[in-house]
């Protein structure tokens, strides 16, 4: 028995809405059991019964593919398992402050994150981002989210297929 976290990607916005009582009933009928839906954000914690290797791809598979035939909108999410969550937030290199908010990038494959960083160079003035061990760590003052240099390339079409970004308070929620 393997705990998850699926992290959906554009859900709850766009027009695309999907009720966390019916996720959870998703993940129920592909055989999940212990689920529990975080936040209406496209956040699940589940055990599958099997252990699959994190870099498998077929319960992502199945989990996509029954999202979309639900759901009518082109899903994409990346799984974490669970146990290694909490060493991804202890990772975390920068400073909280009250006038911050603090964010994990995470990807299907570490390629999306190495490209997510090439080139990019955020003033770090403003917004900070280092490659932690299968994430990206950023940090941006409040109300910038969307417009930072790397809000701007973490929200280019390219990366909407592997990357989706969490914000560390969410994060801690899903421990």
């Amino acid at each position: 028995m393997t705990r998850w976290i699926a992290l959906l990607r554009g859900v709850n916005v766009n027009g695309i809405t999907i009720r966390s009582a019916d996720l959870a009933e998703l993940f129920r009928g592909l055989g999940c059991t212990d689920v529990r839906t975080v936040l209406a954000s496209g956040n699940v914690v589940f055990t599958a019964d099997d252990d699959r290797d994190p870099d498998d791809d077929a319960l992502r598979a199945a989990v996509e593919r029954a999202l979309r035939d639900r759901f009518g909108y082109d899903a994409w999410i990346v799984l974490v398992p669970h146990d290694s969550l909490a060493a991804v937030l202890a990772g975390f290199p920068f400073a909280s402050a009250a006038d911050r908010h603090d964010y994990v990038v995470f990807a299907s494959t570490d390629a999306a994150l190495d490209d997510l960083l090439d080139g990019l160079e955020p003033d770090p003035a403003v917004e900070q981002v280092a490659r932690g061990d299968g994430v990206v760590y950023w940090s941006c003052p409040k109300g910038s989210s969307t417009s930072t240099i790397v809000a701007k390339r973490a929200g280019a079409a390219r990366f909407r297929q592997t990357t989706t970004t969490r914000n560390t308070n969410t994060l801690r929620k899903l421990l």
